[in-house]
């Protein structure tokens, strides 16, 4: 029978304690990514929305409630589009202050 080292039981419990932090921060870090993603995806839909404000209603037909619908869910979908595929870089900056803010917190 082997005799438990306390010297290595030490070592593989602080391993295991880093392990858990080191995997706590990637969780953290990707949730931060994504709802620095999501809000610029929100800023970007607001951004469209007053845009197609200054654009004049005109034609033939007035536009229908399902139009309207139809025109914020085009909008929404284009501005998550749009931050995920070319960012604006505000996702990116929201990111970089919640990390500064993570990190002095964790001090």
């Amino acid at each position: 029978m082997n005799p438990i080292d306390p010297k290595t039981t030490f070592t593989m419990a602080e391993h295991a304690k880093q392990q858990e932090r080191v995997n706590s921060k990637n969780k953290d870090d990707k949730a931060v990514k994504k709802i620095s993603a999501e809000f610029e995806a929100i800023m970007v839909q607001s951004m469209f929305k007053a845009m197609r404000k200054t654009v004049p209603e005109g034609g033939l037909f007035p536009k229908s409630n399902a139009e309207k619908i139809y025109e914020e869910m085009l909008d929404m979908e284009l501005a998550t589009q749009v931050s995920q595929k070319q960012s604006l870089g505000l996702a990116k900056q929201i990111y970089e202050q919640m990390q500064s803010k993570l990190n002095q917190q964790k001090k």
